[in-house]
């Protein structure tokens, strides 16, 4: 396979993958040409790090489950949290959850998606784990749109074992991210964010967020 740059900034780049003569395919990434996917062999494929950590994060009030009380009024119940964070190429406030990129330093750490996610949950929530909170890997390496760009994250899930999420904040936001706030979803109402292919608001929202829907909606996490 041939490869071409032809486009390259800081964060993107466009290259031309020649797999056989006159034939072109373009990908658009943030890798560098020495780390493109399509580049790798297939043991090196197996074993690559996504560029991103996305985080299914759910609070699971602990009230409820230590005093036997009933769990059904919506306030002890666990609860899906999302957060609103403006993506450019939509020029929307999208239901997200948190994530965010790999760093190069987190790479080194013997286990590098719990490191990301670590930090991009309190980056975008203000929340630190404690020994009390589950933190555990879904999927290590999911590709968003294999047809135009081979970015990829993980899915990691974050349990909050806690009885209040007092003190959250969106202060620790960096560079250009937007945040207008948190929802927390209860069962009922992630399940009919999934049936209606839209948030309350009627603004449609990234595969990233069906997924942790889905795995909360079907218990998948505990």
């Amino acid at each position: 396979m041939k490869i071409k740059t032809l486009l390259e900034t800081k964060f993107i780049k466009v290259f031309d993958l020649q797999y056989k003569e006159d034939s072109h395919y373009y990908n658009a990434t943030r890798r560098d040409e020495k780390n493109l996917v399509a580049a790798k062999s297939t043991e090196e494929f197996k074993n690559m790090l996504p560029d991103a950590v996305s985080c299914v994060v759910i609070w699971n009030p602990v009230t409820a489950e230590r005093n036997g009380e009933d769990a059904s009024d919506g306030k002890k119940q666990p609860h899906l949290l999302m957060n609103r964070e403006f993506r450019y190429p939509t020029g929307q406030y999208l239901l997200s959850v948190p994530a965010g990129l790999i760093d190069p330093e987190d790479s080194l750490d013997p286990a590098p998606l719990i490191k990301t996610a670590k930090r991009e949950l309190k980056e975008e929530t203000g929340i630190i784990l404690t020994e009390k909170d589950e933190i555990s890997v879904i999927n290590p390496c999911l590709f968003s749109t294999p047809g135009m760009t081979d970015e990829s994250n993980a899915l990691v899930k974050i349990v909050l074992n806690r009885e209040s999420l007092s003190g959250m904040t969106q202060d620790g936001a960096l560079g250009g991210e937007l945040f207008d706030g948190f929802d927390l979803l209860t069962k009922d109402q992630a399940k009919r964010i999934l049936k209606d292919g839209v948030d309350e608001h009627g603004i449609y929202y990234s595969v990233y967020t069906w997924a942790a829907l889905t795995y909360f909606v079907t218990d998948l996490w505990r």
